[in-house]
């Protein structure tokens, strides 16, 4: 049985910085392209970015040069690594393939104070 377990969110000020993990199980990550997803109160989700086997790195505009995404694939994790944040990043924040294919996960809650 596929398991997503998106944890490291929190309260940050802006300016902050917080790390996100993800960690998978019952399935190996290998092979699949991972991406960050989020969701703000009244929006629909959007993919934030993504990682693919080689580790080329994507990222939606409002977030580059801010966040990184990264993967182990030895632990079967993905990181978002973010920096610099804005009180627009306060969403949940959710793990899936780049596809969002594998089951969704409760997701982690960002919240940013200006």
């Amino acid at each position: 049985q596929v398991q997503v377990v998106e944890s490291g969110g929190g309260l940050g000020q802006a300016g902050g910085s917080l790390r996100l993990s993800c960690a998978v199980s019952g399935i190996f990550l290998n092979f699949a392209e991972m991406a960050w997803y989020r969701q703000a109160p009244g929006k629909q989700r959007e993919l934030v970015a993504s990682v693919t086997t080689r580790h080329s790195t994507n990222y939606v505009e409002s977030v580059k040069g801010r966040f990184t995404i990264s993967r182990d694939n030895a632990k079967n994790t993905v990181y978002l690594q973010m920096n610099n944040l804005k009180p627009e990043d306060t969403a949940l924040y959710y793990c899936n393939s780049a596809s969002g294919r594998l089951p969704w996960g409760q997701g982690t809650q960002v919240t940013v104070s200006s």
